[in-house]
């Protein structure tokens, strides 16, 4: 019994020694270009999940409505277009330079499939190692509920909500700039 016991434990230090040799090398990617570790996608979203889950966040306490939309449409341009995209429009070149990549929230289903406690929880509180960062501190909850609920319903707005998030067009009359001559 002792034989198999000192066995055992010098596995598991066997173990733990390789995987600290695997990041202690470089040999585990660390780029987000580099390709992901074995299971590491699989193990981070049963994390995620299990976290929102073991959170039981309430249902969102105010409509889901187009003042809300319109609410959120604003927030929504100010702190999250530049990573997830608007409507229509072309991916913004962050989103797919970020591992794992930034989804973009109206492109396809976005996280319509996914109840707004889930996008409140992620928005609130951030998802590490992804580039996800926590609003609590600068978004208050009715804010966050409003963008929670426009991604929610992201395939259902309606034409005025498209339009708050439409990107703003450059000024018309903006003066060329100065051209100043070349020394020499």
């Amino acid at each position: 019994m002792r034989s198999f016991v000192v066995g055992l434990l010098v596995g598991v230090l066997l173990l733990m020694g390789g995987v600290y040799y695997y990041f202690a090398s470089g040999m585990a990617p660390a780029a987000a270009a580099d390709s992901p570790m074995p299971f590491e996608k699989k193990l981070a979203s049963k994390s995620l999940d299990v976290h929102i889950e073991k959170a039981n966040v309430p249902s969102p306490p105010i409509p889901a409505n187009e003042e809300n939309f319109l609410a959120g449409a604003k927030v929504y341009m100010e702190q999250c277009a530049g990573c997830h995209g608007l409507p229509d429009q072309p991916p913004p070149t962050i989103s797919d330079k970020m591992y794992p990549n930034a989804p973009l929230l109206f492109k396809g289903k976005g996280v319509t499939d996914d109840p707004p406690q889930e996008s409140y929880w992620k928005a609130e509180n951030g998802i590490r190692l992804t580039g996800m960062p926590s609003f609590k501190d600068t978004l208050n909850d009715t804010q966050l509920w409003q963008v929670a609920l426009l991604v929610a319903h992201a395939n259902e707005i309606s034409d005025s909500v498209k339009k708050a998030l439409l990107p703003p067009e450059p000024p018309a009359n903006m003066p060329a700039p100065a051209m100043v001559p070349p020394k020499g």
